[in-house]
């Protein structure tokens, strides 16, 4: 069982980058970097909200499960 973060579709979706979304949700690239790539292991409700305030997104689109 796995969670896949599905940010770089979103971020090719609405033609926007890593360093760019960093700025505007006020995250370092480098944590942005580690949840882009799954190797997160947690994520703060703020975190989540503000990525899905600029992707104009819901949760469901940034994560998936996976049996």
């Amino acid at each position: 069982m796995a969670i896949f973060v599905k940010l770089d579709d979103l971020l090719h979706d609405n033609r926007m980058t890593l360093t760019e979304l960093a700025e505007r949700v006020d995250i370092t690239i480098a944590n942005l970097s580690i949840l882009k790539t799954g190797k997160a292991k947690a994520m703060r409700f703020s975190t989540l909200e503000a990525i899905c305030r600029e992707l104009k997104c819901q949760p469901g689109d940034l994560l998936e499960f996976k049996d």
